[in-house]
């Protein structure tokens, strides 16, 4: 039987969840694994208040478990993996360095950490001989990190495209279903837990740009940094706009999508339309779901639960006993550095279709007007739908276009007559 003994750097609710599993699974993972996995640090702010939290949680971490000093996890001789709780770059990134420079394996789920400092986090892995594992930091329990790590390591992945954030989706989906608008879903989905007090990063599409920025350097074999994620959020949607994509046949999810076309890399999140058959429409609350096509595996489709204090410590246990059983860790075989992959031409000029919202005055030659104006920056309409004449005595109108380059439609909607119509509403769509 081979003894682990693993540090925590934070507890909270994910460090709750995984030390909860490991308590439940001990005797079973000896039987499955033949491996011990023993929790012997753990770094907490303030320990009495760490006791009472636990304690109304049901959580048993004895007191001589609970430390203030990191470096009681980082560079105790005895602990050989360290998992990190703590969230936010740092001081997490530093603290995982630090144990990774002492020869320890670290483990996270901390997507901003490892977005922003893993070409640091990865060096100092392989200076010591440790290993890095993140499953955890994209998806939750879906087993993305290790599907394009591993499975697809030999294969050509040029797309990448999924809902990563499950508070976007939840409220999103209330929108959708009960043609509500985002203030009102957002207050909701905060009182119920599902949404921070502070919802910027979800909401704004922060979080799912850092975990693209992973997902898009894995699949691509070459590092896409946050940076250049073109990132859009979800707090201009109103149900007006979910309501009359539905009229048209489509669905509004918050889309993380990466596309490599020879060394031309696009990256980008932003709400986007899709067809209701598609399988990411069907995706619904705080589910998570990740489409990859490559050039041999074709289709694969991933979906599951993306947060949760459970979820993601069941995907943190996976690595837990990955990195106990571990004879030589295994690192990403591109060249992880600090700046983008120098063959990389990025493009913000990307091929899309659009849905356009226009009020504009009910008169005769408006349409014709706008079809012009349109065409002579070379986007052409697929689709229209008008709307009743409102009180005012505009009336909506709403077009799906053909596929046309980013700035093509950018030119043509700032072109519009103004004196005939404005623009209520962009969003990009994606068959």
């Amino acid at each position: 039987m081979k003894k682990t003994v693993i540090g925590f750097l934070g507890g909270g609710n994910i460090g709750g969840g995984v030390w909860r599993l490991l308590s439940e699974m001990r005797e079973e993972i000896k039987k499955r694994d033949g491996v011990d996995l023993e929790v012997r640090k753990v770094l907490v702010k303030d320990i009495a208040e760490a006791l009472e939290i636990n304690a109304a949680k049901g959580i048993d971490i004895p007191v001589g478990c609970l430390t203030q000093d990191y470096t009681d996890v980082t560079r105790d001789d005895e602990i050989q993996i360290v998992c990190e709780f703590m969230g936010g770059e740092q001081p997490a990134a530093s603290y995982m360095e630090d144990a990774l420079n002492h020869g320890k394996s670290v483990i996270t789920a901390n997507k901003v950490a490892l977005a922003l400092n893993w070409a640091q986090l990865q060096a100092a892995a392989e200076k010591s001989g440790a290993g890095l594992w993140y499953e955890a930091s994209v998806g939750g329990v879906i087993p993305v990190i290790r599907v394009l790590l591993q499975n697809l390591e030999s294969d050509s992945v040029d797309r990448v495209m999924g809902i990563i954030n499950g508070t976007t989706n939840y409220i999103l989906t209330r929108m959708t279903n009960e043609g509500k608008d985002y203030d009102e879903v957002l207050r909701d989905a905060q009182r119920l837990g599902l949404a921070e007090p502070n919802p910027a990063a979800d909401v704004e599409g922060m979080d799912s740009a850092y975990k693209l920025s992973i997902l898009a350097s894995l699949a691509f074999h070459g590092r896409v940094t946050y940076g250049r994620v073109h990132r859009e959020g979800i707090t201009n949607i109103t149900a007006t706009d979910i309501a009359c994509g539905a009229d048209m046949g489509y669905v509004l999810k918050l889309l993380a999508i990466a596309k490599k076309d020879g060394n031309k890399v696009e990256v980008r999140v932003h709400p986007t339309f899709v067809k209701k058959d598609h399988p990411l429409a069907k995706v619904d609350g705080s589910l998570n779901a990740i489409f990859i096509h490559g050039k041999y595996c074709n289709d694969i489709t991933l979906q599951g639960r993306g947060a949760g204090d459970l979820p993601t410590a069941s995907a943190i246990c996976g690595d837990i006993v990955d990195a106990a059983l571990c004879v030589k860790p295994r690192y990403p075989s591109f060249k992880n550095t600090v700046e983008d992959e120098a063959s990389f031409a990025f493009s913000d000029n990307w091929n899309t279709r659009a849905f356009i919202r226009l009020s504009a005055v009910d008169r005769p030659g408006v349409l014709a007007s706008i079809a012009k104006t349109m065409m002579e920056e070379e986007v052409s309409i697929a689709t229209m739908l008008q709307k009743d004449v409102q009180p005012d005595g505009r009336v909506q109108l709403i077009f799906i276009t053909h596929p046309a380059p980013e700035q093509s439609l950018r030119r043509a909607l700032s072109r519009l007559d103004a004196s005939i119509c404005s623009l209520e509403q962009m969003i990009r769509v994606e068959d």
